[in-house]
């Protein structure tokens, strides 16, 4: 390339190289305007196209070196600001040894830069096409700030040793992926703040050592993926707020999070599917949920591990018809299910662990399923017939492990009675599901003991029975079997030997009633029957229970 064949700019940038001056030209460049240390300012007012066109073949010979030797001290950077670049930037399988820094540039073509590997590059306010940049590794940072891209930014397996910064960036490829970013390593924090994304963003099996920041971003595609971020690694926070916002679904499932995992503040929708994907996640401390997010949609944690808190304190979901929000097999510390109203759905928490347990009365969903659900401690205090509706919301039938779940969590803190009116509910509600002859005897149980939950109800029965028996056979003596040979008529004991089984004292043997008094001894001594057959049935309740 011989410099006759420059235009102007190509010519000012030729000679800034070396130094790593800005060259600013079009609109890049305005009376008044403060310039950099060493930039090299182009004309006032560019008076034709010529004079704001950059080749792209001479960006990429410069870089290439093509450009004369620097001097002892010189450090080479190419910066251009306000130009067009025309015709393909071909950078693909190269080595680049200094930083590159565009701003305010427009590419008539998507740049390619498979399998390069330079210093840093810089591109600020650009509008491109496009960008191919898969498997290429820069030392430091790789800036797409400001940009507007009507093509996909292709970064798969690209190794960044800096940041990844995306910020205020406007990426839009309708029904495509408008990033894709698979298997990408990024050294630092990956900065998507207020970026806004019309496609796919993909990332899954990405690696972010640092922060993954999406506060105020919009991420796009409804009816498909929104943001594809599958088995991604995040050493620090993944923050989602305030101001983020995504219409289709977010897949986060297989993640892995070293600190915090933030969506307050946060709109999903994915109206009538999953909203928020977040199967088998690691998370080293908070997944916050709640302070603000509206989910139109379902949220689906199956199996996700959270080190400190589950919150969705204040959430909004709603997926009228399905499965609103998944908890299957998730583990936690503490989860915080106070959302700001009945969350619209069903709500899946069989087999998770939940540790510390707060919730609210008014905001209890209307079906949730707690099957083999275990908790340490329920933080609000309720009583026993309040927690009894609660376990009863579990839809399909009789399920005995939430009953023995909530008396366990009794127990616990000392409220014995209170375990034992949760197991009398358990025991009722078991009752429904039994044939009629076994549902008849499980009443009689229930009314005479409780279940063996209420042993002082025996004994109550029997001071009733056994003082209604004394009094009628004290006004009604029954005559003896054989005269002379019985002992003397006592009432309480005669009316004691027929509803004690088990003891007699002498007194029923020896008298005979007749008429009313003999059908009353019939009733005492089946009475006796069923007290004493409902007392062992209850007392080995218990022992098993033990």
């Amino acid at each position: 390339m011989r410099l006759d064949e420059l235009n102007a700019p190509e010519r000012r940038l030729w000679d800034a190289l070396p130094q790593g001056h800005t060259v600013a030209v079009g609109h890049g460049y305005r009376r008044g305007q403060d310039f950099e240390p060493g930039q090299v300012p182009g004309p006032e007012e560019p008076s034709s196209e010529e004079a704001v066109v950059v080749r792209a073949d001479v960006v990429a010979a410069l870089l290439l070196g093509a450009g004369g030797d620097p001097a002892p001290g010189d450090r080479p950077a190419l910066r251009l600001t306000g130009a067009r670049i025309t015709g393909r930037l071909d950078l693909r399988f190269t080595e680049i040894l200094m930083p590159v820094v565009l701003t305010d540039c427009r590419f008539d073509e998507a740049p390619l830069l498979r399998g390069a590997r330079t210093r840093e590059v810089v591109m600020s306010g650009c509008d491109l096409p496009g960008l191919v940049a898969d498997t290429v590794q820069i030392d430091a940072r790789l800036v797409l700030s400001r940009c507007r891209t009507t093509g996909p930014l292709v970064l798969n397996r690209a190794q960044i040793n800096g940041d990844l910064d995306l910020r205020d960036a406007v990426l839009t490829s309708p029904g495509g992926d408008a990033i894709s970013a698979v298997h990408a390593r990024v050294g630092g924090d990956l900065l998507c703040t207020n970026l806004a994304v019309q496609g796919r963003f993909r990332l899954s099996g990405a690696f972010v050592d640092g922060e993954f920041d999406l506060e105020g971003a919009s991420l796009r595609n409804p009816g498909g993926h929104a943001l594809d971020a599958y088995h991604v690694q995040v050493t620090e926070d993944f923050t989602f707020h305030p101001g983020f916002g995504a219409e289709g679904r977010i897949i986060l499932s297989g993640a892995t999070v070293g600190a915090a995992v933030g969506f307050c503040g946060a709109r999903l929708s994915n109206a009538g599917d999953i909203a928020l994907e977040a199967v088998d996640v690691t998370v080293g401390r908070n997944l916050d949920l709640g302070r603000g997010l509206t989910v139109e949609g379902g949220i689906t944690l199956d199996g996700t591990h959270v080190g400190t808190e589950l919150s969705l304190r204040d959430a909004h979901v709603s997926r009228t018809g399905g499965t609103a929000l998944s908890l299957r097999a998730v583990q936690a510390r503490e989860t915080d299910l106070r959302t700001r109203r009945p969350i619209d759905g069903v709500v899946d928490a069989r087999n998770a662990r939940l540790g510390t347990l707060y919730d609210d009365p008014d905001t209890w969903p209307a079906d949730l399923r707690l099957a083999e659900t275990t908790y340490n401690a329920l933080a609000v205090p309720l009583t026993a017939p309040e927690r009894v509706r609660w376990i009863r919301r579990t839809g399909g039938g009789y399920l005995p492990q939430p009953y023995e779940q909530l008396a366990a969590a009794y127990r616990r803190l000392g409220h014995e009675d209170e375990a034992r009116t949760v197991l009398l509910a358990k025991q009722r509600h078991r009752r429904t599901t039994l044939s009629a002859h076994t549902r008849a005897w499980g009443h009689v149980q229930d009314v005479a003991v409780g279940y063996g939950y209420r042993p002082l109800r025996a004994g109550l029965w029997l001071l009733a029975l056994l003082a209604c028996g004394a009094l009628f056979f004290h006004l009604h003596t029954p005559p003896p079997l054989e005269a002379g040979k019985a002992p003397d008529f006592n009432a309480v004991f005669y009316t004691l030997d027929l509803l004690v089984p088990i003891i007699t004292f002498g007194q029923e043997p020896a008298f005979a009633p007749h008429g009313t008094g003999q059908w009353l001894a019939y009733g005492l001594i089946a009475a006796g029957w069923i007290l004493a057959t409902t007392v062992t049935a209850g007392v080995s309740r218990a022992v098993s229970r033990q």
